[in-house]
């Protein structure tokens, strides 16, 4: 007999860490069918017949976000043989209110009242049996994090799903609403499923849409329905979703009182000790930008570049590159051959793959950051910062997704009801350095600034501030003017995160990054490969040993004009081709590099002048004309439109090329303006440069800007005006 188990929950109650415990290696992680919330099942360890259902993190099954819909959609559809429902112990009152209505469902329901140890810590205590014969359903302790009570609750779903029978509604609503539902049902009778008839006539009272549309009703049970829901708000001097939330707090705070024991009010928790600092008015900013620092140190100063270091130098540059090229050589393989072996493939995807080890200790890190739970703290610390700038407190969630990879941060956008918030953020969402940003962030740090920390840490908060600017910036103007959407959170407890969930998350990120540098960066390594390899010789294509004579350099000379204002254009066709490939796969950014530099840009490391003085450089930082310029190129290649896959999921959320169109232009514009920025007030203060085109320059953005948002200015004032009528 095959069953399959529900996880449903609240966000942050633990229902990855125990869907990892439960399933380990034998998860799959997709779509939704025609929609793009992550979806995860996987089997449960031991029991081949058992498949669990990671649902959606959501906090009711009203069909106000994707999410939601996704998970009533799938209960109602798919009908699972038992829900599991965990339940943050810690914060009982909220968590209960999604319980209610999965228990109206007519799917048995198991509740795993998770996080028990730290409502104990705080001196909470629970009546498990009062409150299973409150809910009308099985109660279990749990603590997903420490493995208590997680077997138990799993064998209470399996048993539940064997004996497949109804799921009693326990609780009941006010006289004057049970009545109306009754007679919701009685009108209904025929249509739906009897195990389904209160959930739906609990929706059909709220007049939600979606279950009007999914029971196909006629028109004249529609109207009578209609009736019994205006009789009740007659009756009630309410709305019927105000009434039905309103009875269902009610309701949860009976239950809280007859099973809850609460340790005295005003006793400050651990979390409420740390959050008073860490989320502090003052202190917030500062130790936020502290531990971004401590990261990007970690990961690419330290640890992360000791292991890359040898990766690069020793693992590819001698032991494979020399080793297998030593090996094709003796065995009298072809030279073209050899050439597309060693200096193609291993030396385009094993530059990208040389940084696997810097990017392993930084998901490592992240990972740790939200499994502890400060990562909650830092979207709550974003949303202050956001609204005084004209962005939505939501927009950073999919900002932190984009940490891992832009596409699933873009694909969470679709979270955000405003549409005009939704655009904005996912417009922006690409500037916070993704995984595959992270390389280039690398090479530029290590080959021209010595490895220092403060060129990640400044990466990272470049990307914040290009955010914060297109707040200020698009907010003013036609298209985005208007107040952001509010955003609410629930800050989880801080607790010791698990080796299990870090290390899976480092996993699941890590091969993702594998699996572009072994599909997409290969492909595109070969084509640059051939192309710094061949040239036109006699009117014929052959091999060449001169970059200067190939297809690579006749098609860099074409593009590298274009970047002659940002101060890497000019005789710099290498850093030119690097970033126009970055489009197919930011990797390749590096992967250009590695190939240059194996083919025969390795004896390029000649002396460069820069601010009078001669500094011996590495062959990449001898391509630019100076550290500025570099710099400029590091900032121009995070901030401008992002990879292929990534413009391919900004199509699809954006659903039109013209708004696809937008996006990539103003993305691409801001970069330009700012690597030029950088190049020529740089050049001016550093480098003795000529302090006129930096001034012009800054004064045709400041100009800019106040030419494009003066109709936002009206458009606001619209809108103020708009208000007071109403308010009038």
């Amino acid at each position: 007999m095959s069953i399959t188990i529900a996880l449903a929950g609240n966000p942050n109650c633990g229902k990855t860490t125990l869907f990892n415990l439960y399933t380990g290696s034998n998860q799959y992680v997709g779509n939704w069918p025609g929609v793009t919330v992550e979806k995860k099942e996987g089997k449960l360890r031991g029991h081949k017949d058992v498949k669990i259902m990671d649902l959606p993190g959501i906090y009711s099954l009203s069909p106000y976000t994707l999410e939601e819909v996704v998970t009533r959609d799938y209960i109602i559809n798919e009908k699972p043989d038992v829900i599991l429902n965990l339940v943050d112990a810690s914060n009982i009152e909220r968590n209960l209110y999604l319980t209610t209505q999965l228990v109206e469902m007519g799917m048995p329901v198991v509740v795993a009242l998770n996080m028990i140890d730290i409502a104990r810590k705080r001196g909470d205590k629970i009546d498990v049996n009062k409150l299973s014969k409150e809910l009308g359903c099985v109660v279990v302790e749990t603590s997903a994090i420490k493995g208590e009570g997680t077997t138990e609750v799993v064998e209470k779903a399996i048993e539940m799903a064997k004996k497949a029978d109804k799921q009693i509604v326990a609780h009941t609503f006010g006289k004057n609403v049970e009545d109306a539902l009754d007679d919701i049902i009685k009108a209904i009778e025929g249509s739906v499923d009897e195990t389904q008839a209160k959930w739906f006539a609990v929706k059909l009272f709220e007049r939600d849409n979606k279950a009007t549309t999914v029971l196909k009703l006629t028109d004249e049970q529609k109207g009578k329905i209609e009736e019994i829901v205006v009789a009740c708000e007659n009756a009630m001097d309410d709305d019927s979703e105000s009434i039905i939330t309103n009875e269902r707090y009610e309701y949860v705070g009976r239950v809280i009182k007859k099973t809850v024991s609460k340790k005295e009010s005003g006793v400050l928790t651990i979390s409420d000790k740390i959050d008073r600092i860490v989320t502090n008015r003052f202190l917030a900013l500062p130790i936020f930008a502290l531990v971004m620092w401590i990261v990007y140190y970690i990961s690419i100063t330290t640890i992360g570049t000791m292991m890359t270091d040898w990766t690069n130098e020793v693992f590819v540059g001698e032991i494979l590159q020399e080793g297998i090229g030593g090996f094709l050589e003796g065995a009298g393989t072809a030279d073209w051959l050899v050439g597309l072996i060693v200096d193609g493939i291993i030396g385009g995807v094993g530059a990208v793959l040389g940084f696997l080890p810097q990017m392993l200790v930084l998901f490592i890190l992240l990972a740790i950051l939200e499994d502890c739970g400060y990562m909650a703290r830092i979207a709550f610390i974003m949303d202050r910062i956001f609204r005084k700038f004209g962005l939505s407190g939501k927009s950073f969630i999919p900002m932190l997704i984009g940490m891992g990879c832009g596409i699933p941060g873009i694909m969470a956008s679709r979270t955000i009801e405003n549409e005009k918030d939704r655009r904005m953020t996912i417009i922006t969402t690409t500037f916070i350095p993704c995984g595959a940003k992270l390389p280039i962030i690398a090479l530029i740090a290590a080959a021209v600034f010595s490895g220092s920390a403060w060129v990640a840490t400044s990466a990272y908060f470049i990307g914040v501030g290009a955010i914060i600017f297109s707040g200020l910036f698009l907010k003013k103007t036609a298209l985005f003017a208007g107040d952001p959407a509010p955003f609410i959170m629930e800050l989880p407890q801080y607790h010791m995160p698990t080796i299990r969930n870090v290390l899976q998350s480092m996993f699941e990120r890590g091969m993702g990054f594998v699996k572009k540098a072994t599909t997409i960066v290969l492909i595109s390594s070969i084509v640059i490969w051939f192309l710094a390899s061949f040239g036109s010789v006699d009117g014929g294509i052959e091999m060449i040993e001169d970059l200067d004579e190939s297809f690579l350099k006749s098609i860099g000379s074409v593009i590298a004009p274009i970047f002659v204002p940002l101060g890497f254009g000019s005789g710099n066709w290498q850093a030119a081709v690097a970033t126009v490939m970055g489009l197919v796969a930011k990797e390749e950014v590096v992967g250009v590099f590695g190939i240059l530099t194996s083919i025969g840009d390795a004896d390029l490391a000649f002396e460069l002048v820069e601010a009078g003085e001669i500094a011996a450089l590495s062959p990449i930082a001898a391509l630019f004309p100076s550290k500025i310029a570099a710099y400029g190129f590091l900032v121009f290649n995070l901030l401008c439109a992002p990879c292929f896959a990534a413009i391919g999921a900004v199509r699809k959320e954006m659903g039109s090329k013209k708004w696809t169109l937008i996006a990539i232009g103003y993305q691409t514009g801001l970069a330009y303006v700012v690597a030029m920025l950088i190049y020529y007030v740089g050049s001016a203060i550093y480098l003795g440069g000529s302090a006129v085109p930096a001034i012009l320059l800054s004064a045709a953005v400041i100009g800019f800007i106040a030419f494009v948002t003066r109709d936002g200015k009206k458009e606001v004032k619209k809108d103020i005006a708009q208000k007071s009528v109403d308010i009038d």
